[in-house]
């Protein structure tokens, strides 16, 4: 009897612990994200054929792996309670910047080492007036997102350049794959975990949630911020140049447009994930999870023939939907702090 009673009593225990982590499971912000994506992706097989099919599913993840590797950063970023809106300029500079060298006859992977240097450049520059001087980092990043973009256009009159490379490795960074698995996606996921770790569990990465927070108090607490900020601001505009420079393996050629309105994508998917327009708050799965389910809204607007005006349309509308709910949620906090 007394046997019978402390196996129900244990029964009842476990019972008990997993209702509580299922709770738990499903109160994040993550799962809800994850269950969106299969109940869009469920719909989208429906209403179309190809949706599914290992060619799309493989567009998608290359499609949204130069997107990814930016919004890494910009999550990184709003946690610090920053913004960046010259990452999509940076992306399109650098991208450029290694065409053009590589064009003239310059080895390809000297060629991404100076792009690589140009996006620390923008990113330091960011930074000092950011962090040195006490500028907005809405107009510092905003005056960067037109110079680079301005230096762009300038530098090749608004032409495309092509790349001639007898460099398979580097076309195969876009181009190939291992097992299946596009290169330039691994390269995207090995970033996206170390940012995750690195956020987690490295503490020059967790200042950025104490800065976030509170920048008085971290302040106090003894925490460099103009340092924290010009490290953090170099490593979004570098994270912008390796998408350049991916999206250059990727199609062969850099165009003047190329990143036009990934910030746009970033901060989307970023706050969609979680991260908070206030900062202190934010994580890389999270807007991994974001990322995915921009790419796939957007393919599935392509699958379906809506025009490209239309798919802008709906991506502000997603931004401005995703930054309403965040401004609710940090009301709510603060109502519930006072």
């Amino acid at each position: 009897m007394v046997k019978n009673e402390t196996f129900e009593g244990n029964q009842r225990t476990q019972s008990s612990g997993v209702k509580k982590l299922a709770k738990k499971i499903f109160a994040l912000k993550e799962t809800a994200i994850f269950l969106t994506i299969i109940a869009l992706s469920i719909i989208l097989s429906i209403l179309s054929p190809y949706f599914l099919t290992v060619s799309n599913i493989l567009t998608v993840l290359r499609g949204l792996s130069s997107d990814g590797i930016i919004v890494v950063g910009m999550t990184i970023i709003l946690i610090l309670g920053g913004i960046d809106l010259s990452v999509g300029s940076v992306m399109g500079l650098t991208g450029m910047t290694a065409a053009y060298l590589a064009s003239s006859g310059t080895n390809i992977w000297l060629a991404v080492i100076a792009a690589l240097l140009v996006g620390v450049a923008c990113g330091l520059i960011n930074g000092l007036f950011i962090g040195k001087v006490g500028l907005s980092p809405f107009i510092t990043t905003l005056a960067m997102m037109g110079i680079a973009r301005g230096a762009t256009l300038l530098a090749t009159q608004g032409a495309s350049i092509s790349l001639y490379t007898n460099s398979k490795s580097f076309e195969a960074i876009g181009q190939g794959d291992i097992f299946g698995i596009p290169i330039i996606v691994i390269i995207f996921l090995v970033i996206a975990i170390i940012g995750d770790f690195m956020l987690r569990y490295s503490q020059p990465f967790r200042k950025v949630f104490y800065i976030g927070s509170n920048e008085k108090a971290a302040t106090l607490s003894g925490i460099n911020i103009t340092r924290v900020k010009i490290g953090i601001y170099v490593l979004i505009s570098v994270l912008a140049s390796v998408a350049g420079v991916l999206s250059l393996a990727r199609f062969g050629a850099a165009t003047p447009t190329t990143g036009t309105g990934a910030e746009m994508i970033a901060i989307s998917a970023a706050v969609i994930g979680g991260a908070s327009l206030s900062g202190g708050e934010g994580s890389i799965l999270g807007a991994f999870l974001g990322v995915i389910l921009l790419n796939v809204v957007n393919n599935g607007l392509i699958l379906l023939n809506v025009s490209v005006y239309g798919q802008g349309l709906i991506s502000g509308l997603i931004l401005l939907f995703a930054v309403t709910i965040d401004h609710i949620s940090h009301k709510k906090r603060v109502m519930k702090l006072h």
